[in-house]
């Protein structure tokens, strides 16, 4: 087949999820792809381009997730539905690649336009909602972060949790009453998910109400 740079991204979505950001080079692109490292130069400069161009194909399809959703409301949705829309679409979209997470966290270094488009599209939704200009930054940067680190967590989980016997488990409860007892709610990801962007959303509306 011929090569071709979207050939080429293929390839290096597939190596980044074995090997991880780091591990990745053009030498396990070239073999994956059955060919020599120097011909992938002529439509990639290297590395960093290469997971500039991973990281934006990745926001890019998210940012269309985004879309779907948003385009799933109904016309007077309140923002905080359209926030959760897209932080919703967002999680889902970066869980479908293996270190898409990692990805997202390193696209602002690599001026991804998928990833600005990601942020300007929820910029606009906390104007529009009356969020004073001075804290849409933050906030916004506050909900992709939280997006990306709750996906982190979820991409590193374990296989399996630990084994907790009775005794280490009356052990941890005695020492961490708080974390281990009964008023701490037994959440599924989603549902912690869900009620940790409503959270945040409950926030910025006391900023928007002090206007």
């Amino acid at each position: 087949m011929k090569l071709t740079k979207e050939r080429i991204v293929d390839a290096g979505m597939a190596v980044f999820a074995e090997v991880g950001y780091q591990n990745l080079s053009m030498r396990q692109v070239a073999d994956r792809l059955d060919t020599h490292a120097g011909s992938l130069y002529y439509h990639v400069r290297g590395k960093d381009e290469l997971l500039a161009l991973m990281a934006d194909r990745v926001c890019r399809r998210a940012y269309d997730a985004g879309t779907q959703a948003l385009a799933g409301l109904p016309p007077a949705a309140a923002w905080q539905e359209q926030v959760e829309a897209q932080a919703t679409a967002l999680r889902l979209s970066i869980k479908e690649h293996p270190g898409g997470a990692q990805l997202l966290a390193e696209s602002p270094g690599t001026l991804s336009t998928g990833a600005l488009s990601l942020m300007e599209r929820l910029l606009r939704t906390l104007l529009d909602a009356g969020l004073p200009a001075g804290h849409c930054g933050i906030a916004a940067d506050t909900l992709l972060s939280h997006v990306t680190g709750f996906v982190l967590q979820e991409q590193n989980q374990p296989a399996a949790p630990p084994a907790v016997t009775p005794e280490l488990h009356a052990e941890l409860r005695e020492r961490f009453p708080l974390l281990m007892g009964p008023s701490m709610p037994h959440l599924s990801q989603d549902e912690k998910f869900t009620r940790s962007l409503r959270l945040l959303c409950a926030g910025f509306a006391t900023l928007v109400e002090a206007r």
